[in-house]
């Protein structure tokens, strides 16, 4: 039996077929990867998280983004879906284009076991290729804990783990502060 080859797609093909597609999908160098559905905890933490930089941003110059708004990593080839993003300023957009971001300045992922190793790795390699991305925090779904990496100069990140209910979560780029256990509201850790 042969191997299926796979199938490799340029931007413009991936574009045109996310624009007409029911669901959402990723775009890594080339090929095309469905972004599955979050669960109930994933999407409480990300509500959370948004809603809170949302309303502590609201008449500072900063857009909160969540779950559904596209950016563009020209260095890496990829189109992806952070969990929360946060730009500072003006928002600028793809050459060409109304619906892609290409400078965030804070971005959310909230761990799942199928994106986990990719979250921290591959993916976090392409986010720091964007010349306005300062800061990241990865979320546990699993129990309260965040890992946080800022920006200090060209090629230096400083990483920082947060745990437990009575510490507070400071962002370094933003005017931002919440208890950890806060970003957990309504989650079950069953």
């Amino acid at each position: 039996m042969q191997a299926q080859e796979k199938k490799y797609y340029t931007p413009q093909e991936y574009l045109e077929l996310e624009i007409n597609s029911e669901n959402r999908h990723e775009y890594i160098n080339g090929e095309i990867v469905s972004v599955t559905g979050g669960t109930p905890n994933h999407n409480q933490i990300c509500l959370i998280l948004s809603g809170s930089l949302n309303f502590a941003l609201m008449k500072q110059p900063y857009r909160v983004f969540v779950a559904d708004q596209r950016i563009w990593i020209p260095e890496k080839r990829i189109y992806v879906y952070p969990d929360v993003m946060v730009v500072e300023g003006k928002i600028k957009l793809q050459e060409g284009r109304k619906d892609t971001i290409i400078n965030p300045l804070f971005i959310a992922e909230v761990l799942s076991d199928s994106t986990k190793k990719y979250d921290i790795g591959d993916k976090f390699a392409a986010y720091i290729t964007i010349p306005t991305f300062q800061e990241y925090i990865l979320i546990a779904q699993d129990k309260i804990h965040l890992d946080h990496y800022y920006k200090t100069e060209p090629n230096k990140w400083i990483f920082s783990e947060y745990e437990g209910e009575n510490t507070i979560f400071s962002l370094t780029s933003i005017p931002f502060q919440i208890y950890p256990r806060e970003i957990y509201t309504k989650v079950d850790f069953q």
